[in-house]
């Protein structure tokens, strides 16, 4: 199972784990999208950082 993770909020103001957490999963700019594995690494750097992104599962 594959997830789509797209960046929703802006990263301006938040601390340096946070920012990093986004560029890891391959995000950049706002509503920039990645589609990654479904894998507990990747889950957990979605949940450090839910309040920024929103995320679906895709069929692939």
């Amino acid at each position: 199972m594959k997830i789509k993770v797209t960046l929703v909020k802006s990263i301006n103001g938040t601390n340096q784990d946070q920012r990093a957490t986004v560029r890891t999963l391959g995000l950049g700019k706002l509503n920039s999208s990645a589609i990654h594995d479904d894998s507990p690494a990747i889950l957990g750097m979605i949940r450090k950082v839910e309040h920024l992104v929103k995320f679906e599962e895709v069929n692939a």
